[in-house]
């Protein structure tokens, strides 16, 4: 299974147990109900009993705050180039050593201009469109099913509109013009993930990411939760390393590092448009998966590589 696609179809098929195994999910729920209910509350309490005002600003708390403890320790960790063994897992090695300072500076600029000038105002907005959906307030957390299934179809909209949208971003009439800025990383780091021009920030970043709660009304929650997955994979998928356990980033890698191809997340576009091609032979594809050794995957042999990629199949 690619690493690519492991953590969305991961979210399928849970979502897929908890309606054909309707009893799983709630005792697996029920050891941290109690807990989640009860921080739900204090957040509830802090915003007036307002489910739409506590939606706000846990969406844009748990955004910011996930970015920028993993991009930061990522981040961190390509500045001091400790610790050393964390080099090994290098997608692209040798790269990165020294962080180019200024273009870092700039990346920081851009990317609180983002989150902070673009992102809460959109929030806000959502949150409006939210409150005319008539979406799930309730003081009470939603069933785990419920959430699992949401989770899940947020997923699939979300590469769908990802993918085309990403696409349309290399068109030659607005490539130059809206998406080149994203691409001046040609090995990325992780907070690169956010840096990119206004307009792919709202049509590439958020808008594929919030139109699934917003079409299921979903509990904040649930929200919450898919804020915290999303920004996680999209700081992994740009990090440039690929980690013993984490899912790959080589897809997305390649991408950037060819400047064309690989525009979705679970690659089922991708292959389906024919636009996965230069990716598949070449041999960053046989080591796009989770790699359960702590052997470095760019250390292994083309060979071993694609044994260990048929075995996973």
């Amino acid at each position: 299974m690619k690493a690519s696609t492991s953590t969305p179809l991961l979210l399928v098929a849970l979502a897929a147990v908890s309606v054909l195994v309707p009893g799983l999910p709630g005792r697996l729920w029920r050891g941290s109900e109690a807990f989640l209910q009860a921080g739900y509350d204090k957040v509830l309490e802090a915003c007036g009993q307002d489910g739409s005002f506590a939606f706000s600003h846990g969406t844009s708390v748990v955004g910011y705050l996930t970015f920028w403890v993993v991009g930061g320790l990522f981040t961190l960790a390509d500045l001091i180039s400790r610790p050393h063994p964390l080099r090994r897992y290098k997608t692209q090695p040798g790269t990165n050593q020294p962080v180019p300072m200024r273009q870092l500076l700039k990346c920081l600029a851009v990317v609180h201009v983002n989150q902070l000038v673009l992102g809460v105002p959109f929030v806000e907005a959502s949150r409006r469109a939210m409150v005319m959906r008539g979406a799930d307030f309730s003081p009470l957390l939603p069933p785990f099913s419920r959430v699992l299934l949401h989770l899940a179809v947020f997923t699939l909209i979300e590469d769908v509109l990802f993918y085309y949208f990403h696409r349309l971003g290399h068109h030659r009439l607005l490539y130059k013009h809206v998406h080149k800025l994203h691409h001046e990383w040609q090995s990325p780091i992780a907070i690169t993930a956010l840096y990119a021009h206004p307009i792919e920030h709202i049509f590439v970043n958020m808008v594929p990411i919030m139109v699934g709660p917003l079409l299921l009304g979903s509990h904040p929650v649930t929200v919450w939760l898919w804020v915290f997955l999303a920004n996680l994979l999209v700081l992994i998928h740009h990090s440039g390393y690929h980690l013993p356990f984490l899912p790959s980033p080589q897809f997305h890698d390649f991408h950037h590092l060819k400047f064309t191809g690989c525009y979705g997340v679970l690659g089922v576009l991708d292959r389906l448009h024919g636009t996965d091609k230069q990716f598949r032979a070449a041999l960053g594809h046989h080591r796009d998966h989770v790699f359960f050794s702590l052997e470095p995957p760019h250390s292994l042999s083309p060979i071993s590589v694609m044994e260990k990629a048929r075995k996973k199949e």
